[in-house]
């Protein structure tokens, strides 16, 4: 019997495993490293061992660490968790080796499944229908596509539409498939333009229902649900059938989910691969079943015992994933202080968060912040329900993907079912409404202005913005994170601003009425960055100061860094010429590679950086001087 389980993953995930160990009185362990520190699952833990050091490959993907601070902490089991070493068979047998219990299936289904290549041709042997590209692919054979063969999460995965780019992007991938898995071995098959990603949950050889995790970007899931709507009967039966298959074949036990890529114009589908864990999106499965799917991993691992068949789902659950990155900017990461993070818990609402208000989200990790999971009786009443936990959220200083969501869940196609892998590669991501921004923006300054009335020493009688000669209006200018675009608030004493009345006024809220119809917002302050929430939404404004240092101005053409990273390699040098678009600099930061490209045709005038260098977010890397 297990008595103290160490987790050997962090934030939400370790949190997630925690809270069902506690439900069982089992004891926790916590590994964190030095970024990690001060995230809640730490605390959570009945005793925690740090791991020095805050890159992966030094923390918690060393397999003897993990182990050793198994053994100091006295823990008697290892639970993986999802990423890292869960899926690493040589890391299930070091835990056996070391006479601890291991939460996850026998190191050889790991092994069976570990190279998709090798789980291809297993499955192709048990009657399991799957993709294969020609050794010698040609344009008819196009659009194709490259896969890391370890791994997953879309890293080392690139679409290819020209047999021209087939080699490069062969070489991308096995880079990026390297540097996050430690292996660059990577395959080509056909790419289904618009299918559908289907995933099968089991348990053993049980099956535990379907889900759908079609709406991602970059390969990576955004939304997902359970059950998969739009699935007829006997195709649904087929996916079950099949994943049976393929847990039968390498005789799986533990939690497990097979992966199919489903094309609704045919009703046909084809394995993608076998996850040999827990998957991040299991709580939708968990509330529509009614499971731990986590107790049956450890149950299963004490006893090699799993429940039968479990009954099909009445209900309907979506999970989003909320990342710190803008949709607007091609999704790019986002990193720093999380100032305010708070989500309504509601009935039907189910939150597994990693991070929680001050704490910060660094570039060593994905940018996952948390997942907000809705349970309803409907798809649609479950899609209403979560927009509106996540509409009502104050999510402050980093830009996130929470409009975008919102956005999703609800748009008419989304809610009529019909979904695909490239559902959002013609989505309008839209910023904030011109007449939002307003009067966020009006409701700033007044509480600015109010915070600086409470902060006076002196004269504290005298009403805000009074002056004994007035000679022009009180004036503060805003720039919209989201759109860029300025926003100049002016008014006289009293609060007279056009086009709005003031009801009332405070340093933390303020109430606006605007024709006949009043809104009240709550402004938070955090040095230029102000954020502002309302039932209209959240706007995110900086304050344009009156006066600019001139050193902080830099030259035009100046190519900066997006955020803190790695540079990994330089294409150009100084006085070569470039032609727009052309990559000059590729950076590394939450474990996906970024480049940086030339604006406009131009020389290179400056080089600031070498490979391996680490750059903070805005240093200018290299500058372009654009062509007369």
């Amino acid at each position: 019997m297990i008595t103290r389980l160490l987790v050997a993953n962090r934030a939400e995930i370790a949190s997630r495993v925690f809270r069902t160990c506690r439900a069982l009185g089992i004891e926790t362990v916590a590994i964190h490293s030095d970024a990690d520190a001060a995230l809640p699952y730490v605390r959570e833990a009945d005793a925690a061992v740090h791991l020095p050091g805050n890159a992966p490959s030094e923390t918690y993907l060393r397999a003897d660490l993990v182990i050793e601070a198994a053994k100091r902490s006295g823990a008697d089991a290892i639970h993986p968790g999802y990423g890292f070493l869960s899926e690493n068979a040589e890391f299930a047998r070091a835990v056996v080796d070391a006479g601890l219990t291991w939460v996850g299936p026998a190191p050889e289904s790991i092994d069976a499944m570990g190279s998709k290549i090798e789980a291809k041709r297993i499955m192709k042997a048990a009657g399991v229908p799957i993709l294969e590209a020609p050794a010698d692919p040609t344009e008819a054979d196009l659009p194709l596509l490259v896969k890391a063969s370890a791994g997953g999460g879309g890293r080392g995965m690139r679409v290819v539409r020209s047999l021209a780019e087939l080699q490069s992007e062969i070489e991308k991938a096995r880079a990026e498939a390297a540097s996050a898995f430690g292996d660059g071995t990577v395959f080509v098959e056909p790419y289904v333009e618009r299918g559908r990603h289907v995933e099968v949950q089991v348990v053993g050889t049980s099956v535990y229902g379907d889900r759908d995790c079609s709406l991602q970007r970059r390969h990576q899931k955004v939304v997902e649900e359970a059950p998969a709507p739009g699935l007829s009967d006997e195709v649904r039966k087929a996916l079950h059938d099949a994943a049976r298959k393929a847990a039968e074949a390498i005789d799986y036990r533990g939690a497990g989910t097979v992966e199919f890529l489903y094309d609704p114009e045919s009703e046909r589908f084809w394995f993608l691969e076998m996850n040999t864990r827990l998957q991040v999106e299991h709580p939708v499965t968990e509330l529509v079943a009614g499971v731990d799917l986590v107790q049956l991993q450890i149950v299963a691992a004490e006893n090699d015992w799993t429940m039968g068949w479990v009954d099909p789902p009445s209900s309907h659950a979506i999970e989003v994933r909320l990342y710190a990155e803008d949709p607007d900017a091609d999704y790019q990461p986002q990193s720093g202080t999380l100032t305010t993070f708070e989500i309504p818990v509601e009935e039907g609402i189910r939150v597994d968060a990693g991070f929680e208000s001050g704490n910060t989200v660094s570039t060593h990790y994905d940018a996952m912040i948390a997942k907000v999971i809705a349970h309803a009786p409907t798809r649609e009443a479950a899609a209403r329900k979560l927009a509106g936990v996540l509409s009502r959220a104050k999510i402050h200083g980093l830009v996130t993907n929470r409009d975008l969501l919102v956005q999703i869940l609800r748009d008419p196609t989304f809610i009529a079912g019909q979904v695909s892998t490239d559902f959002l590669g013609g989505f309008e991501t839209g910023a904030s409404a011109p007449s939002s921004t307003t009067d966020a923006a009006v409701a700033a300054a007044i509480a600015l202005a109010e915070q600086a009335k409470a902060a006076r020493t002196v004269q504290r009688g005298i009403p805000v913005a009074w002056r004994n000669v007035v000679s022009q209006p009180q004036r503060t200018e805003f720039e919209d994170v989201s759109t860029g675009s300025t926003t100049v608030v002016e008014w006289h004493g009293a609060y007279r601003v056009d086009g709005h009345t003031v009801v009332t006024a405070g340093p933390a809220e303020v109430t606006l009425e605007t024709d006949g119809v009043r809104t009240t917002y709550a402004v938070a302050v955090d040095g230029l960055a102000v954020d502002v929430d309302s039932p209209r939404g959240h706007v995110r404004l900086t304050r344009v100061p009156r006066f600019v240092d001139p050193a902080e101005q830099v030259a035009s053409g100046s190519l900066l860094a997006p955020m803190p990273g790695t540079v990994v390699s330089v294409a150009v040098e100084a006085g070569q010429a470039v032609t727009a678009g052309q990559p000059v600099v590729v950076l590394e930061a939450m474990k996906m590679q970024h480049t940086v490209k030339a604006p406009t045709d131009g020389v290179v005038t400056q080089i600031d950086v070498k490979a391996g260098a680490q750059v903070a977010a805005g240093e200018v890397l290299a500058v372009v001087e654009e062509e007369s």
